[in-house]
């Protein structure tokens, strides 16, 4: 799914492990793989933080992404293996298992060294040793990196049916992920999407019954069979972390629900949450504050008014006038999301970014959309929030052919000014989209 590039590590001096890291090749093991230049075991520390200033100067012109340099930057000569240093001695890099990791270093500062790599990078070091594929697999250096607040967005969405694909818009790589296993009653079917943990769960029908389709990051590989408590379409969800909400919606036989549950990705159970004021499906949900809220939707009419559910008191609270302007019937849930605590909302009509104000329960018009992503009522247009970013995903109408968009904006004081992460020739209707952060 990623090419091969090299790849340095963060290396936590023993001395002053909680003070200072800085960028050096690891001294267990380096091995240097094209142009008959010297091995990289035979190169001093100084000698290569010489030769990577050298690098760098011939590498100005490689552009910062987010104020880093793509790993690519440092070269493709060098291939680091992090295996024991015994390992020349002809033993096989699968049985090199030791629960240190990096016999040099120890576990726990191997442990702090992989958690700052990027997770891209995972998919190259899990196949060096057991130890190693297994802190991958069974997600255990995403719960750390978790715990320590290090979180990586990478946006998840589907243009063709059963097809998803993932950018990464640090590095802004395209990745394709296997396509999904669903028969042709599910590819037919009303479909929700919901990046939580390390998983992305698509929800929809088959014949008469919901069924869920669950995509792990750590396996690369799509699996069915979970079950919610009260299995719906058409709900509002959000996700904080390892857990996420779903609240309203509709049941197999078309009934509107004001039931709720909560989903824990860690361990796998659906939980039974409060039930809401009002029921609604075609909503929309988010996260702000540390609360969840519902915003938008319709029973038997149109509902102007929002939801917000207490985790820590489990009790819900209607809020009016939260959507940002009048729903009509045939056009999409509410397009919303929260950066930094802060509600936004895009007017697919108008073309607009709206804030809400908490505190005078408003809208309030901040600027302009992206002006090339169109929408048939609002559908087919994602608008997501990506950590401390707006992301806009879409692309123009066009006969024979298309493409999708990823335009993003950091927002602060000023209108919105959209930065063009990247394009690619695509159908561009975004059915489903999710953000995962890990």
């Amino acid at each position: 799914m990623l090419e091969d590039r090299s790849c340095l590590i963060s290396r936590v001096l023993s001395k002053s492990c909680e003070q200072e890291s800085k960028w050096v090749f690891m001294t267990c093991r380096l091995v240097e793989i094209t142009n008959g230049k010297r091995r990289v075991e035979d190169v001093s520390e100084e000698e290569f933080l010489q030769e990577r200033k050298l690098s760098k100067h011939n590498h100005g012109n490689i552009e910062k992404i987010n104020g880093k340099r793509p790993l690519e930057y440092y070269g493709d000569n060098v291939c680091m293996t992090l295996v024991d240093q015994n390992d020349h001695q002809g033993q096989d890099t699968d049985q090199s298992d030791s629960s240190s990791l990096i016999h040099a270093l120890g576990r726990d500062i191997s442990i702090n060294c992989l958690l700052r790599l990027s997770r891209s990078e995972y998919n190259l070091i899990a196949p060096l040793n057991r130890s190693f594929r297994d802190l991958v697999r069974y997600g255990e250096l995403y719960r750390l990196r978790r715990q320590l607040g290090i979180v990586e967005h990478w946006v998840y969405f589907s243009c063709h049916v059963l097809e998803w694909e993932a950018f990464d818009p640090i590095f802004r790589r395209w990745m394709q992920i296997p396509r999904m296993p669903a028969n042709d009653c599910f590819m037919c079917s009303d479909k929700e999407s919901l990046a939580v943990g390390t998983e992305l769960l698509v929800f929809g029908k088959e014949i008469i019954e919901h069924v869920i389709w669950r995509y792990s990051i750590l396996t690369n590989s799509w699996s069915s069979g979970m079950m919610m408590n009260a299995p719906r379409c058409l709900f509002g969800s959000a996700s904080l972390g390892e857990i996420a909400i779903l609240a309203g919606g509709c049941d197999s036989q078309g009934r509107v629900l004001s039931s709720a549950e909560l989903y824990n990705s860690e361990t796998g159970t659906w939980e039974i949450l409060p039930s809401m004021n009002k029921p609604r499906k075609m909503c929309s949900g988010v996260f702000m504050d540390g609360k969840f809220y519902v915003i938008g939707g319709s029973n038997t009419t149109l509902l102007s008014c929002g939801e917000e559910y207490n985790l820590e008191t489990r009790t819900w609270r209607e809020i009016p006038n939260m959507f940002p302007r009048r729903n009509e019937p045939t056009e999409a849930p509410p397009l919303v999301a929260v950066v930094n605590n802060e509600l936004y909302a895009a007017d697919y009509l108008d073309k607009e970014v709206r804030r809400y104000d908490k505190v005078n329960i408003r809208w309030v018009t901040v600027g302009r959309l992206p002006e090339r992503p169109a929408s048939m009522n609002g559908w087919g247009l994602a608008f997501r929030a990506c950590g401390d970013q707006l992301i806009v995903i879409g692309g123009p109408r066009t006969l024979g052919g298309g493409i999708i968009e990823l335009n993003s904006w950091t927002p602060g004081t000023g209108p919105p000014q959209w930065t063009l992460l990247g394009s690619k020739h695509s159908a561009s209707f975004v059915y489903n989209c999710a953000v995962m952060g890990c």
